[in-house]
């Protein structure tokens, strides 16, 4: 498949983006006819990672609110959409822009973002190397195997000197487009649930921010990472997702302002992510925007 080399999103939103940098930023569920929300209402929320603290901290600001969250944890990034679809979620949130529009193209679904909650930074991290330079050449990184996270490994590693992607790469670039003889190392692909725990039989791995801390990775095995506060990560905000039919549920935009403006969460999603997430409330229209601007340009490149 041949892919377009340049997001077009990222382009158009790098104002808006750098504006709304925020430091602090189942079932179906039974709203009436009206759309009100009923009282004390259960809402299911799709996630990988429901053993962060900041998780329990959410349910209860939304309890006090009377809203009942239930998590549905998730172990790879490939689960919670489908469920989503499929109606056994009322909501997920795991993923950010690219990730949600690769799955729409791909599944012909039309969920949609209605809030944003945080760009995190993707890394390279070692065991057995201090530095990007100890790295031998010829070695073997490994990164995550879903298309939109891969590509944006594939971007780490270039921007650390240890690959040269065709034309640049881009944010659909595969594995396909490493110059390998202007290359220092070999990347392969794997589960990203499993990036962290195959380091030892790699030279590094790309890991996602969801399973740095569940595995025990700090900042002393970290070699390299992107910027998430650039503009050009727009597409890369983490959101809640929801169907399209079910994009306008106040109970659903009041559970992401509920996450978006309380502290205790907010400092949690900090603690978790080291002090690393950019914390954003950008605005839903401007989500949209993205997500049809990169949905054009997975459908362009196919």
């Amino acid at each position: 498949m041949s892919t377009p080399k340049k997001l077009t999103a990222a382009a158009a939103l790098a104002l808006p983006f750098a504006l709304l940098l925020a430091g602090c930023a189942g079932g179906a569920t039974d709203a009436d006819a009206s759309g009100s929300a009923a009282e004390n209402e259960v809402v299911r929320i799709g996630v990988v990672g429901a053993g962060d603290p900041y998780w329990e901290t959410y349910k209860e600001a939304a309890a006090e609110e009377g809203i009942e969250v239930e998590l549905v944890d998730f172990s790879e990034y490939s689960q919670p959409n489908p469920a989503l679809s499929a109606g056994e979620l009322d909501l997920n949130q795991f993923q950010h822009i690219i990730y949600l529009a690769t799955y729409n193209v791909q599944s012909g679904d039309d969920l949609e973002p209605i809030g944003a909650t945080a760009i995190y930074p993707l890394g390279l991290y070692s065991t057995q190397y201090d530095s990007v330079d100890d790295i031998p050449e010829g070695s073997t990184i490994a990164i995550p195997n879903d298309e939109s996270n891969g590509a944006r490994a594939l971007l780490v590693l270039q921007s650390a000197g240890l690959i040269e992607l065709e034309d640049g790469g881009s944010a659909f670039s595969t594995p396909a487009e490493v110059i390998e003889d202007e290359s220092k190392v070999r990347v392969e692909a794997v589960a990203a649930d499993f990036t962290a725990s195959s380091l030892p039989d790699f030279a590094g791995a790309i890991v996602n921010n969801d399973f740095v801390t569940k595995s025990g990775l700090t900042d002393d095995e970290l070699l390299a990472q992107d910027d998430p506060s650039d503009p050009s990560a727009f597409p890369y905000i983490n959101i809640f997702a929801a169907k399209a039919e079910d994009a306008d549920n106040p109970t659903y935009r009041k559970l992401v302002e509920i996450y978006q403006n309380t502290q205790a969460v907010q400092d949690g999603v900090l603690e978790v992510s080291g002090g690393s997430a950019v914390l954003v409330k950008t605005p839903v229209d401007d989500l949209l925007t993205s997500l049809k601007d990169v949905e054009d340009d997975i459908r362009a490149g196919s």
